[in-house]
């Protein structure tokens, strides 16, 4: 049987905007562009890609809005390259995720996969500071907190361990991955509520991983960096579970 050619679907045209708001962000790359410096004024941009300057302003608001440009008015003025902080690009991606029903074994799955991963990408970078650093935050809840505000930063700074390690890999892309999944789980709601629960914690043997792995990256030790960042995972997956699952319980009595 002939295909009807009239039933197969037109291939969607881009809007020129979003072609402009492209072609913009090759040139950023190709010439270099570093944060400060300043775009060609709307009318060279109108005139380099052939388009109106009405075509080109949203283009540029486009940017802004993606947090790639900031455009100052008067005198010196312009559209300038922007930094794009980490934090702002997680929080677009928050944004995404914030009518899904993400989990906290959603997270874990990944976590589970991409902790010890970072973890070995990490070893090579570790210095002094580092290793203090993650000694400093384990000070912070390696005892029983005195009141709801310090229960509430022990939990903040456990996961702030892991972004430390992640923060020395020489894999930018697993390092924004990992932090990211340590935010999400400083921002879930039911990890809120479990993270103010006022029961005492049992983190003496995720302590231990701890303490393990920073040994292991002393010595460089992959195969245990590895090993010991994946049990501890696994183990901190598990007392997530368990605690949402006496969560739900409670609020089901």
């Amino acid at each position: 049987m002939k295909s009807d050619l009239s039933e197969v679907a037109e291939p969607i045209r881009r809007k020129r905007t979003d072609e402009i708001v492209d072609a913009i962000k090759d040139a950023i790359v190709r010439d270099n562009l570093q944060p400060g410096d300043r775009l060609p004024q709307e009318k060279d941009l109108a005139t380099r890609f052939a388009a109106g300057k009405s075509t080109v302003r949203e283009a540029l608001k486009s940017l802004e809005v993606q947090g790639l440009i900031r455009t100052r008015t008067g005198p010196g003025g312009g559209a300038f390259i922007e930094p794009m902080s980490e934090a702002h690009a997680m929080s677009l991606l928050s944004n995404y995720l914030f009518t899904r029903e993400l989990s906290i074994a959603n997270i874990y799955t990944l976590r589970k996969t991409l902790e010890p991963l970072v973890a070995v990408s990490a070893i090579e970078n570790m210095d002094a500071q580092g290793f203090e650093q993650l000694h400093q935050l384990i000070a912070l809840y390696d005892h029983e907190p005195a009141d709801d505000s310090e229960r509430w930063a022990q939990r903040m700074a456990e996961l702030d361990f892991h972004a430390v390690v992640a923060s020395y890999s020489d894999n930018v892309l697993l390092a924004f991955i990992c932090r990211f999944l340590q935010r999400l789980l400083k921002d879930l709601a039911v990890c809120k509520d479990i993270y103010q629960r006022p029961e005492p914690v049992e983190r003496r043997k995720g302590i231990d991983f701890q303490y393990q792995l920073i040994e292991a990256l002393r010595r460089k030790d992959a195969a245990e960096v590895e090993k010991v960042m994946r049990l501890h995972m696994e183990h901190a997956e598990q007392a997530m579970l368990t605690l949402e699952a006496s969560l739900e319980e409670r609020f089901l009595r």
